[in-house]
């Protein structure tokens, strides 16, 4: 039996979920696709966990789409040319949507390239963090295509127009250090502390009110759609609804009581 194209190990309330076909640089096939999507699932559908973490195996995490795969590559000469739009709408699509909405944080752990969908597809977690030796690229105009896998939503958002445009039009090599520096990702460690700084971020992310980082994801992606006032709305419906749940009961009373708070709600 081949090996799983996604490994998945657990640590206390944090599943981990690895991108396997290093030889490939994790880059995507239809059957990558569908693994990962329903290792999400499951991960999503499990009470016990509390924090998600993709990372990629081997050297890389991952270099976006195989262009070699049947369902994108060009046919032979005089034939239709292959259409990407089902295959953006079948696979990308779920999966960017089933990201923004896991019922916990998602950490993606950067080592090696991200290139194309790869970058992105690490952009659509809640926090990025990157090994120094990392880099980002943003690899479609190279090939004729514009950004996926929520790259033409996901830049400018994340570092403005001018800069969401450079990196989209030129395709250059970002390096984990100036990804981190105009605000691409959250932080860029040195290589032999990413592991641990990996595990320490996804353990304090577990043990805090889970719920309420979720919201506070939809909050803030929400609030770029909306005015000022909607916005404010916005937040006195959402606390409306935390302030009634387990965790600000229990956050309160452990800051009155001077002890460290046991967070579950989910």
């Amino acid at each position: 039996m081949s090996e799983a194209l996604v490994l998945c190990s657990r640590q206390g309330a944090v599943s981990t979920l690895t991108l396997n076909r290093p030889s490939a640089l994790n880059s995507f096939t239809a059957e990558l696709h569908r693994e990962l999507l329903a290792r999400l699932d499951e991960a999503a559908a499990d009470t016990e966990v509390r924090c998600v973490v993709l990372a990629g195996a081997g050297r890389a995490f991952c270099a976006g789409q195989d262009l070699a795969d049947p369902m994108v590559a060009p046919g032979p000469e005089g034939s239709a040319p292959t259409d990407l739009g089902p295959v953006i709408e079948r696979l990308y699509k779920p999966l960017v949507q089933r990201l923004r909405s896991m019922p916990v944080p998602v950490v993606a752990a950067v080592q090696g390239v991200a290139a194309g969908a790869g970058a992105n597809l690490a952009l659509c977690c809640d926090m990025v963090v990157a090994a120094r030796s990392a880099s980002f690229i943003q690899a479609f105009a190279k090939i004729g295509l514009i950004p996926d896998t929520a790259g033409t939503w996901l830049l400018p958002r994340l570092v403005g127009r001018a800069h969401a445009f450079g990196l989209a039009l030129l395709g250059d090599k970002l390096s984990a250090t100036d990804a981190e520096r105009i605000g691409l990702i959250w932080k860029c460690v040195d290589d032999a502390a990413f592991a641990d700084e990996v595990a320490s971020l996804a353990k304090r992310l577990a043990a805090m009110p889970v719920a309420a980082l979720v919201a506070t994801r939809h909050a803030l992606d929400r609030a770029q759609h909306l005015t000022l006032d909607e916005a404010l709305g916005e937040e006195a419906r959402v606390q409306s609804g935390l302030g009634r749940a387990h965790d600000y009961l229990e956050g309160v009373a452990a800051f009155t009581a001077k002890r460290q708070p046991v967070f579950t709600d989910r």
